[in-house]
């Protein structure tokens, strides 16, 4: 398990000397890679959330694939299609970019509910059906999908039912301004967010060490008292008078063996209080829905969160 612990630091304080001043996120995108979990990052434009994943991808030798998603952008131009080939008169596959280890899905937003359902089936049952025939994906596939804040004309946003496909939702904010410094003066020594200049970085881990670590998460131990304190914050959520929709049994599923990686990057073999709470937010905050009369008061889905933590006394 230390071994195996020790790749992930290695991976943490890595992608820490190439994006600064993002800590926090990096915590979370490998606590959700420890556990398959895939990812929406919301960030608006120029704050690394493309240049993060494929640094992570370079970093762990997975193969990585990116999808630029458009209005136009068809279900098969994700998952692939049987071409026929004239001079073998045989039907030929040609896989999609779905097939590979790290798949970015590059606003998401932006192409219509066919093509998204596409990509979430894929997520969802680690396979894709063409002509009736199902194949697997790799056993690592994890997708990690993007979308703007700012521009909604001509987007589609994701319902409430894929979104509780994503384990997290996390916001890529502005670095702070020593972190900024850093970055500009890395980018003044010469790296950028190139292919060869990211090619170039020297890999810590193997798809087999992240397959690793994903069935060392397994061991670490959740106390009857633990799983009491986490169903009492999904019930709470649930009726919580400016909540619409609360926590989904597969968000308290998420939110245990989340709350399982958080202990393990820790250095612990069991789960606190603390790992429930931190992992809180970027679990529930897309899962959540406010009322109307609560948007209207421009309350914020943070602060509901913070709320229903305080409502559960802490067990001892």
């Amino acid at each position: 398990m230390n071994d195996v612990r020790s790749v992930f630091h290695d991976l943490s304080q890595a992608l820490n000397r190439v994006i600064f001043g993002q800590s926090i996120l990096i915590q979370q995108l490998l606590m959700a890679l420890l556990v398959g979990g895939h990812v929406i990052l919301e960030g608006v434009p120029g704050t690394g959330k493309t240049l993060l994943v494929k640094v992570l991808a370079q970093l762990m030798q997975a193969e990585f694939r990116r999808i630029q998603l458009t209005p136009d952008v068809l279900p098969a131009d994700i998952t692939g299609t049987n071409i026929f080939d004239l001079n073998s008169r045989n039907f030929i596959l040609k896989k999609g970019p779905v097939f590979t280890e790290v798949l970015l899905a590059d606003e998401i937003n932006r192409t219509p509910p066919k093509t998204q359902a596409a990509l979430l089936e894929a997520m969802e049952e680690m396979q894709v059906t063409l002509d009736g025939e199902s194949l697997p994906l790799p056993e690592l596939f994890w997708v990690i999908a993007t979308q703007n804040p700012l521009e909604f004309e001509g987007t589609y946003p994701l319902p409430e039912a894929q979104l509780d496909r994503f384990l997290f939702k996390l916001v890529v904010d502005y670095p702070d301004e020593a972190s900024e410094k850093r970055m500009l003066l890395n980018r003044q020594a010469g790296f950028g967010a190139r292919r060869a200049d990211i090619a170039a970085l020297r890999p810590v881990a193997t798809v087999a060490d992240i397959l690793q670590g994903r069935q060392e998460v397994k061991k670490v131990k959740v106390s009857e008292a633990i799983v009491d304190y986490l169903l009492r914050l999904v019930r709470i959520s649930r009726q919580y008078p400016d909540l619409a929709l609360g926590a989904s049994p597969r968000a308290a599923s998420a939110w245990l063996v989340t709350s399982q990686a958080a202990a393990f990057l820790a250095g612990r073999d069991f789960v606190t209080p603390d790992d429930i709470k931190a992992t809180a937010t970027p679990l529930l905050r897309h899962r959540l829905l406010l009322k109307p009369e609560a948007l209207l008061d421009n309350l914020q889905i943070e602060a509901v969160i913070a709320s229903i933590l305080k409502k559960v006394p802490v067990p001892r």
